[in-house]
């Protein structure tokens, strides 16, 4: 087991869900977390919190989407916080559920710029550091919608489909360096994913989990934890988790 203390750790999409329960792993395992979200706020909060534990902290309020906003922010970083080690691209949205000839374009590309876009952002700024200092790591939250399309879900699962061929593609590329490359790739998790496809609509989300034990954000985070401490020979390539009551996209033993 490699060990991640003192190793920066850089976490999009940080201030909730399965990005803030990957930062509350890597603190525990006293890890530097460098932790990017939109939400100030939240991103405080979670510093205060985590503070105890985390080897130290270094916030990034920025949006992922936002290109010149996070050439920025990573051309002014402390030269303390330049080397990522851990790079977990984890910001990532859907919005809405309707039929393709149906759909809002302002729907389609926040999906695009934040699922695809952002993660190609953060992964073109930092990769260049790993294969310059030989080592370091890439962990992808994909999506079980990126192997399986489901009624609704066209842009959405296009985008996570997208994370995983850029994840191997990306493997491919640097082969022959020391750098590794995971995709995580969960299915039904509870977090705040379904009210934000909904845009707040608190009841309709709920249903998303009604009847069923879903992942939580923390079963995940143990999943990207578990990728990044392996042997540096090995290489989990790719997750494929589900709840146990989930065999596909679309198919969930729900009770009664």
């Amino acid at each position: 087991m490699v060990s991640v203390q003192d190793q920066i750790v850089l976490i999009t999409g940080a201030s909730s869900g399965i990005g803030e329960a990957c930062a509350r792993v890597f603190a525990q395992a006293g890890a530097k977390l460098l932790l990017v979200a939109r939400r100030q706020e939240r991103l405080n909060q979670l510093a205060d919190e985590l503070s105890k534990d985390a080897s130290s902290l270094h916030l990034l309020p920025l949006d992922v989407c936002d290109r010149s906003s996070v050439e920025l922010a990573f051309s002014n970083l402390p030269s303390a916080w330049s080397s990522v080690d851990i790079l977990v691209n984890n910001a990532g949205l859907s919005r809405g559920l309707n039929k393709l000839h149906e759909g809002s374009f302002q729907d389609w590309e926040e999906m695009i710029d934040t699922n695809i876009k952002g993660l190609l952002y953060l992964t073109r700024l930092i990769v260049p550091g790993m294969v310059s200092r030989g080592r370091g790591h890439i962990v992808n939250l994909g999506s079980t919608a990126g192997h399986q399309t489901y009624p609704g879900g066209n842009v959405y699962c296009a985008t996570k489909a997208a994370v995983r061929v850029i994840s191997e593609g990306l493997k491919q590329d640097l082969l022959g360096t020391p750098v590794r490359v995971s995709s995580v790739d969960p299915g039904l998790v509870e977090t705040e994913f379904s009210n934000v496809r909904f845009r707040g609509d608190t009841e309709r989300a709920k249903k998303v989990y009604q009847g069923l034990t879903p992942l939580t954000p923390a079963d995940v985070a143990d999943v990207v934890f578990f990728c990044v401490t392996r042997p540096l020979h090995v290489n989990i390539s790719e997750v494929l988790l589900m709840p146990t009551d989930q065999a596909g996209s679309m198919l969930f033993n729900r009770q009664a």
